[in-house]
């Protein structure tokens, strides 16, 4: 995997949250823990995973899965989530190149994104970057935190303004990703919202999207 040369390298360093973010995996309701199941559940051949964080979405790979490509550009992190790949019953290789420098030398059949699109910096780029890494008809799997209305849809906004995402890791809790992925040229074909929080719970990532797209055949 090279760096791609029209582009700066992209260099992430979150100390603090590489900190937080083992913990907080390590804790992940069963709730979660299902939506990531779901989110896996039927994936076969070569799959790209961005963002992978420590590794959490690893054991949940269907045995149908040839290779796991797993880029996490925090350091810390891909550390950990090697480890867990170590462990992992199909292949993981992981980078710690952001997906921003990452470039496919063949196409994947599969993308999945799990609480990361929140944070990339630019994530419309970043989706048709990951449009064309699939091959026709390749799916994208994503499990991502989704802008609310109301009084939380405005909280949100006022975390993401203040400190929210230096906390977080870049974290941007109020984007509409799943208008972001149909921008990009997907073909959205199954998408459902989950409530993961209590509706007074005061933190601004109470409500995910889990869904399925397409690039067109």
């Amino acid at each position: 995997m090279t760096v791609s040369p029209q582009r700066p390298p992209v260099k992430v360093d979150n100390p603090f949250f590489a900190r937080i973010w083992p913990t907080i995996a390590a804790h992940e309701t069963e709730q979660i823990r299902a939506l990531r199941r779901e989110n896996l559940a039927g994936l076969s051949g070569r799959v790209l995973e961005v963002g992978a964080g420590v590794g959490t979405n690893f054991a949940f790979y269907p045995e149908f899965v040839a290779q796991v490509v797993a880029v996490e550009p925090e350091h810390r992190l891909a550390a950990r989530a090697r480890a867990a790949a170590a462990a992992a019953h199909v292949p993981v290789v992981v980078s710690d190149e952001a997906v921003e420098n990452y470039l496919a030398t063949e196409p994947f059949d599969a993308v999945v994104c799990s609480l990361v699109l929140c944070s990339v910096t630019d994530p419309d780029s970043v989706l048709r970057e990951l449009l064309s890494y699939l091959r026709p008809g390749g799916e994208l799997r994503y499990l991502e935190h989704i802008a609310t209305d109301g009084i939380r849809g405005r909280f949100q906004r006022l975390v993401d303004a203040t400190i929210w995402p230096r906390l977080a890791g870049n974290c941007h809790t109020h984007r509409d990703t799943e208008q972001s992925i149909r921008a990009a040229g997907f073909d959205v074909d199954q998408s459902r919202v989950e409530q993961t929080l209590p509706a007074w719970a005061p933190l601004p990532v109470s409500e995910f999207v889990l869904g399925r797209a397409r690039r067109p055949a």
